[in-house]
């Protein structure tokens, strides 16, 4: 659980609410070129995600333990995230890019390990209460840095102050972006601090064989795994329909926070509040989530998130500067300093909630999914083959947004592309069997 705690500030304040909106809206004078090269990012670290996954999940399961992975992409991480303090507004785009596709793969990296040890330390009926209460867990950690970066570090480039009233801590200028830029290196203490206790007090597998033999039997093995989902329908369902909806819901994360900022302006402090308010409304659905999982099935809790999900993202699309629901509800245009002022604001943080309380359920259910459906001996395997399932195809949503917002000119119909991604996967979730090992389709729960 702590990993979670540790780990999710990086997907908040960098990737979601903080240092990507900076990079659109300020890093360049370009805000549609900017969304298109973060696009562009996300889709290079998907595609070397979801490459390596299996087979460093493969090695795993031979080599033993996970730890010494974990420390290594941690090193990597740490470093990466360190650095983004060098992205100041007019520098060169392609070294924050580069950074970020380094800091993004680590991340997953890192998750595909810890993942693979949940089924060797929790039963499988608790298994989906663990993994929405870690999720969660992660969520609060994620709101605390980002609080901290809203209430005493993000300020209005304007008058210089932050929500408070008072000057940004340590000094920093928000018109050469610091107030973002910082939140690199804090999120990299937070990672560093916060996952030494699951080094120290989580067991890890004992050591197996040396990386050079476990390289080669876990090459061997994952070519075996791939072979045997012929014979593991369930399995295999739940994999590709996983594959096709994660794609909707990483680029919804992906993109969400950016595409806010660009139609409305929103400030380094907007964007920071919208965030918390979002994390407030996932904590709670990952809490009353971990008790639906137990009840009535991890099946039932993703199929339920994705319908929000899916309402979530066309209440988005259908939004302007002063209007709704594709323009069947309208607004006056208007000009207000005040936070989220307008009508159309408003009714974006209202979508902005119904995505709070799916994504991360969305997310740790279908985690939970898998970890009832796969033997010890084979997690490591098959967590490596569901990191792919997660990013093998997830280029294409990000990929789907660049390409029609380059040749639309319009943001709006790339966001368009994300509902396909999220219909098509809950359509084949609702034919696979639960748990996926079990030969037979299962009802919805």
């Amino acid at each position: 659980m702590f990993f979670d705690w540790a780990a999710q500030p990086f997907f908040t304040v960098i990737t979601t609410f903080i240092f990507g909106p900076y990079f659109v809206s300020r890093l360049t004078d370009d805000p549609v070129n900017a969304q298109a090269m973060w696009s562009n990012m996300a889709t290079i670290s998907s595609v070397i995600i979801a490459v390596l996954s299996p087979v460093l999940g493969a090695i795993a399961d031979e080599s033993g333990s996970r730890k010494p992975w974990i420390a290594f992409f941690a090193v990597i991480k740490i470093v990466s995230l360190c650095l983004l303090w060098t992205a100041a507004p007019g520098s060169p785009v392609v070294y924050p890019v580069l950074l970020m596709v380094l800091a993004t793969i680590s991340a997953e990296f890192s998750i595909v390990f810890n993942d693979s040890m949940m089924p060797r330390l929790v039963n499988t009926r608790d298994v989906g209460r663990v993994s929405n209460i870690a999720w969660g867990l992660g969520y609060l950690g994620g709101m605390i840095v980002l609080i901290g970066v809203v209430l005493f570090i993000a300020a209005s480039p304007t008058d210089g102050h932050t929500l408070l009233g008072a000057s940004p801590l340590f000094g920093l200028d928000p018109v050469t972006g610091e107030d973002a830029r910082v939140t690199g290196p804090i999120s990299a203490l937070w990672y560093l601090v916060f996952i030494l206790p699951m080094f120290f007090f989580t067991p890890d597998a004992g050591r197996g064989k040396p990386l050079p033999a476990a390289v080669r039997s876990g090459l061997a093995d994952l070519g075996k795994t791939l072979l045997e989902l012929r014979r593991k329908p369930g399995i295999f369902r739940f994999l590709v329909g996983r594959m096709i909806y994660q794609d909707g819901v990483n680029g919804l994360l992906t993109l969400g926070g950016i595409f806010a900022a660009a139609m409305f302006g929103w400030s380094t402090m907007e964007i920071g509040i919208y965030g918390i308010i979002l994390n407030v409304v996932a904590i709670f659905g990952c809490m009353v989530a971990s008790f639906i999982d137990r009840l009535l099935g991890s099946k039932f809790v993703v199929v339920l998130s994705l319908l929000l999900l899916l309402a979530a993202t066309v209440g988005i699309i259908s939004t302007g500067r002063d209007f709704t629901l594709f323009g069947l509800v309208q607004w006056p245009a208007t000009v207000s300093d005040g936070l989220f002022s307008t009508p159309a604001e408003k009714a974006y943080i209202l979508y902005g909630v119904l995505i709070g309380i799916a994504f991360g359920p969305v997310q740790a259910s279908s985690r939970s999914y898998l970890a009832r459906s796969v033997t010890l001996s084979e997690a490591g395997r098959y967590f490596g083959i569901y990191a792919l399932s997660g990013r093998a195809t997830s280029f294409m949503a990000t990929l789907s947004f660049s390409l029609l917002t380059y040749w639309t000119g319009s943001a709006r119909i790339g966001m368009a592309s994300l509902i396909a991604f999220l219909l098509i996967g809950l359509i084949i979730l609702l034919r696979t069997p639960y748990p996926a090992a079990h030969p037979a389709v299962s009802a919805t729960a």
